[in-house]
This record gives C-alpha cells, sequence and structure tokens, in this order.
C-alpha cells in the first residue's frame, strides 16, 4: 500500500544493489508495483533469483544480477547486462551495508576495511559504472546510509566512518553530475522493523528494543514501506529539484541530542551488543 498514484514509474528502469531481501527488497518491489523494469542485486545467486522471481510473481517485470560492490569489473558487468535487457538506466540505489558492533581495539584492519569497502566504494563502484548507461537528463541516484554518518556510536567507528563518507560522496557527485542531469541523494534509515541490521542487534539483548524506542521521537520504529515510500519520492518527477539532499527517515532520531539512555558509558566487556572483544570483526 502507497499514498502514490500509479505507475508513476512507467517506462523507468531501477537498479536495486542489496535488492534481494528488507527495505531493499521493498524498494525494488514498489518500483516494480509502479511500473518500473527492475533489477535486483546481492552476492547471492540463490537470493537474487528468488527475489526477482517474487517481483515477477506479482506481476512486475524483474531480473536477478549477483555481483558483489567491491568487484568493480563485476558491477559494471551487471550495468551493462541491465542496459542490454531494458535499455538505459534510470534509477540506481546504493543498498548493499556491512555492519557487525565491536569495539575499535577488537577489530582487525581488514575488519574495518570490509565494511568502508562494501558501503563506500561498493556506491563509488555502482555509481561510477552506470553513469554511462544513465538517462541524462533525469536519472536518480539513491545511497541508503545511516544516523551512524553523522551520530557517534560506540562499536560502530567502521560504520561512522564509511556513512559519513557516503555522504559525502552523494554530496559531491551530486555537484559534479547536476549538470549532466543526474539528481544523486541519499536515505537514512532510523530503527526499522524486521531489517537485517536491527534483528542483529535485538538477537543480542532482546531488551533493548524498548530503550532503543524511547530514543526515537515518535515513539515507534520504521517499516518497510517508509523507506520504500522515501525511495519512490527520490525516484520520481516529484523529487526533480532535489538533488546533494540526505533524507532522514528516522523518527526524529538524527536530530535528537544525546541523552543518558543512549549516551551513557559503555563497558566492553558488559555491554549486551559485544560479546567478547571484535565480536564477529574478523
Amino acid at each position: 500500500m502507497t499514498v502514490f498514484g500509479t505507475n508513476i514509474l512507467e517506462g523507468k528502469v531501477a537498479y536495486v544493489a542489496g535488492g534481494t531481501r528488507g527495505f531493499n527488497l521493498a524498494i525494488a518491489k514498489r518500483y516494480a508495483e509502479q511500473g518500473a523494469r527492475v533489477v535486483v542485486m546481492s552476492r547471492d545467486e540463490d537470493r537474487c533469483a528468488s527475489a526477482a522471481q517474487e517481483i515477477r510473481d506479482s506481476g512486475g517485470e524483474a531480473l536477478g544480477l549477483p555481483a558483489d560492490v567491491r568487484d568493480y569489473d563485476r558491477v559494471a558487468e551487471t550495468m551493462q547486462e541491465t542496459a542490454d535487457a531494458f535499455g538505459g538506466i534510470d534509477i540506481v540505489v546504493a543498498g548493499q551495508a556491512g555492519n557487525f558492533y565491536a569495539p575499535a581495539l577488537g577489530m582487525s584492519a581488514n575488519a574495518f576495511k570490509s565494511v568502508v569497502d562494501i558501503d563506500l566504494l561498493g556506491t563509488f563502484n555502482l555509481y561510477r559504472a552506470s553513469f554511462e548507461h544513465l538517462t541524462r537528463p533525469g536519472a536518480s541516484l539513491i545511497a541508503i546510509t545511516a544516523p551512524e554518518a553523522v551520530k557517534p556510536l560506540p562499536f560502530q567507528s567502521h560504520v561512522c566512518s564509511a556513512k559519513s563518507a557516503v555522504n559525502m560522496l552523494t554530496k559531491v557527485l551530486a555537484i559534479e553530475w547536476g549538470p549532466a542531469g543526474v539528481r544523486v541523494n541519499g536515505i537514512s534509515p532510523g530503527p526499522i522493523e524486521n531489517s537485517w541490521g536491527m534483528d542483529n542487534v535485538i538477537a543480542t539483548n532482546p531488551g533493548i528494543k524498548e530503550r532503543i524506542t524511547q530514543g526515537v521521537p515518535l515513539r515507534r520504529w520504521g517499516t518497510h514501506d517508509d523507506i520504500a515510500d522515501a525511495a519512490l519520492f527520490l525516484a520520481s518527477d516529484a523529487a526533480s529539484y532535489i538533488n546533494g539532499t540526505i533524507l532522514d527517515v528516522d523518527g526524529g532520531v538524527t536530530i535528537k541530542s544525546t541523552g543518558p539512555e543512549d549516551g551513557d558509558a559503555v563497558d566492553f566487556d558488559e555491554h549486551p551488543r559485544v560479546k567478547g572483544p571484535g565480536r564477529g570483526a574478523r
């Protein structure tokens, strides 16, 4: 269900990286519902096939193309495959992400690099490889970023660093590519129900959900529809003069000052999100 009209993306082609699960899949589905032909991409070939089939079963037109965003040559191949199958590309969503909770002293350099490579280098690869195939003017590029880009969070040095760089890449490319009629924006989701990242947080400490909710000014978590509608808006003609903007879809989390409920000093050994130094970091 959406508040928008029907077929507002008719004739468009959308490429959604990370589009095989969670709210990225919801974005891909929303685009297809609105008339776009969609490519979903992730590293897992089976998930790509399953997500594309799910969209086709709902009446949409979709392809699943496996790739690792860190591999520029493979990303470029999928862009070419998309153009060969559907024509020029109108929308690219960089929704891929890597994350785990770990203190900086419990994280290897390779673990830190892996998140930067997925989030930042991956976004650059997607955008750079897509450019020659983009509809110009008129294309819309959308990066999925995070509140950690502007709000420091313990045990997230890698994500804070990567996402802040994604935000700046978004703004720089908005300036460089704006004259070609290419808009570059971002979406920063807050806590989202049934999302991969937040499910991982809750799994380590089920009681933390209420604490997180109290840190959201709207006192609720977002939904897949909240993110899908934001992505639909940014991809649509309704956002034709929006460029270089990070759209916070977070219930007010980003603008909220740090308070006692989310700013206490944290002990490495006792914090519920971390099981030993560098949990999941290697």
